[in-house]
């Protein structure tokens, strides 16, 4: 079957989505999205910081802190897209619900990915505000970050929902976080310079997209924005769309053949 596009429809499932979220939207507020970034600011940004000294002249805390920001949309966009949306595919069967009315699969898939990036973003975006009560953003450049963090939100979105769709159980977000996500959250310049890796792993964090993502912050952040550390940034679309569309044939396949 020929892929079909998503229509304006879509934001009926993110609606759907936004009216079950509102019955326990504490918890997820307060959990491991926005909770252990935050906890990691606050532990190593302000303890360790303070054993450390500056990291290419900046204090510590100033180093991690846009890496945390980035780090709590992806994390929140992966688990919504992972845990969330298997929830609604397989034990819910929301998707095959939904799918008997006039909006297609595509819609659906679009829909849930809408709402794992809008957690995302709101997530990322509620952390940059914490950052800058700190006092860590205080460049007008720090305005243009939530695009970034969008990008990546919806990007994780997408990928998270590959791996929904291809999840026979719960244990198998355990590989992608794992193996995955972690890594990223370790390597790709959140806590430390890229040139502390050896070679051959800076080489391999180039290709991971949170990569490109906390350094593009981190210049808007600290008001020194280039074109060296933004238009890496375009590098987020072509796998986002990618992703897309590989989630929804998945989905297709699971749901459907």
């Amino acid at each position: 079957m020929p892929h079909r596009w998503p229509t304006r429809r879509a934001v009926r499932v993110w609606e759907r989505n936004l009216t079950v979220f509102r019955k326990y939207s504490l918890p997820s507020l307060i959990g491991p999205s926005i909770g252990e970034p935050l906890l990691y600011l606050l532990g190593l940004g302000f303890g360790l910081g303070t054993l450390v000294g500056t990291v290419g002249g900046l204090r510590y805390v100033e180093f991690v802190a846009p890496g945390m920001v980035m780090s709590s949309a992806m994390f929140a966009a992966a688990y919504e897209c992972t845990y969330g949306a298997y929830v609604r595919m397989i034990h819910q069967r929301t998707y095959e619900a939904i799918i008997t009315t006039p909006l297609s699969l595509e819609d659906v898939v679009a829909g849930d990915i809408l709402w794992g990036a809008s957690k995302g973003a709101f997530n990322g975006t509620v952390m940059l505000a914490v950052v800058g009560l700190f006092g860590l953003a205080p460049s007008p450049w720090t305005l243009a970050v939530p695009v970034i963090i969008a990008l990546l939100a919806v990007l994780f979105a997408c990928l998270s929902l590959v791996v929904a769709a291809l999840a026979k159980s719960f244990e198998f977000f355990n590989y992608y976080l794992t193996l995955v996500i972690t890594p990223m959250f370790l390597f790709c310049g959140v806590f430390f310079p890229l040139e502390s890796l050896p070679r051959w792993a800076q080489g391999l964090a180039r290709f991971l997209p949170l990569t490109y993502a906390v350094e593009a912050t981190r210049a808007l952040m600290r008001g020194r924005p280039s074109a060296q550390a933004l238009l890496p940034i375009l590098w987020l679309v072509p796998p986002t769309i990618v992703a897309f569309l590989l989630a929804a044939r998945l989905v297709r396949r699971r749901l459907i053949h």
